[in-house]
């Protein structure tokens, strides 16, 4: 089987051509990275399980009516997605103090914020993806006006989603960040959610305890990170009963 030609790799997926035009082939690595890449790690396993949360819940976005970029899982590893010109920003939404807010603002963390506060990051790892507002995003050209109101439209929706979901088996959705990415057909432009919603973009506390089930526990070793992500998997039903040992990309033709 031939493979397919590699057409970027990041901090924590790589990118295949897909087997069709206008796809790609996205595949989860166990790399983990923390503080723009000054902390890294394999962690075995990582990669499968954000495989399955992110198709829950791009899956989940889809039967609301939210777009997003998934297509299908392929395997443990890999998810056929559309392809899609991705807007370089990244969009926070922050339902409870935490991480960086906390530090530039002072707040407590875990401290609940009296609306969900939606924030943007320039997408530049060099920079260290720093906070902008849509002042920057207007005079820069990276969205129009109308982007940004889809964008925040899709943010909140997608807000409403998560905190649901969570809430039904016990965690707290304090924060997240996703990608958004516009997807053509001819002239006309639609605006997708794209790249991933895992543990590893999200912060999740367990509702009773605090416990912390997302990438916070290699940010700060508090323990095994495999653990938490498994425990927000077994909870929401998603947890393969046999988790499948790392494997080697196989991709389709």
């Amino acid at each position: 089987m031939a493979r397919r030609k590699k057409i970027y790799e990041g901090k924590a997926k790589t990118l295949y051509e897909g087997p069709e035009p206008g796809t790609i082939v996205q595949y989860f690595k166990d790399d983990a990275t923390a503080f723009n890449a000054e902390k890294k790690d394999v962690i075995e396993g990582k990669g499968v399980l954000n495989n399955l949360l992110s198709e829950y819940f791009m899956k989940g976005l889809g039967q609301i009516g939210v777009p997003t970029h998934f297509l299908k899982r392929l395997n443990m590893r890999e998810q056929l997605v559309r392809s899609c010109e991705i807007i370089p920003l990244e969009v926070i939404v922050r339902n409870y103090a935490a991480g960086s807010m906390s530090k530039r603002l002072g707040i407590d963390e875990g401290t609940q914020l009296p609306r969900p506060i939606v924030e943007y990051c320039y997408k530049d790892d060099a920079l260290g993806d720093p906070l902008v507002t849509e002042e920057h995003i207007a005079a820069f050209g990276w969205a129009s006006q109308q982007d940004m109101d889809d964008i925040l439209s899709l943010a909140l929706r997608v807000n409403d989603f998560m905190s649901g979901v969570m809430l039904a088996v016990g965690i707290r959705l304090v924060d997240f960040k996703i990608e958004i990415g516009r997807v053509y057909d001819g002239d006309f432009q639609r605006l997708v959610v794209a790249d991933e919603i895992s543990p590893d973009s999200c912060r999740l506390w367990d509702i009773e305890t605090g416990q912390k089930l997302d990438k916070d526990v290699f940010r700060r070793d508090l323990g095994s990170l495999t653990d938490a992500y498994s425990e927000v998997a077994r909870r929401l039903g998603v947890m393969p009963n046999n988790p499948p040992a790392p494997s080697k990309p196989t991709l389709v033709n």
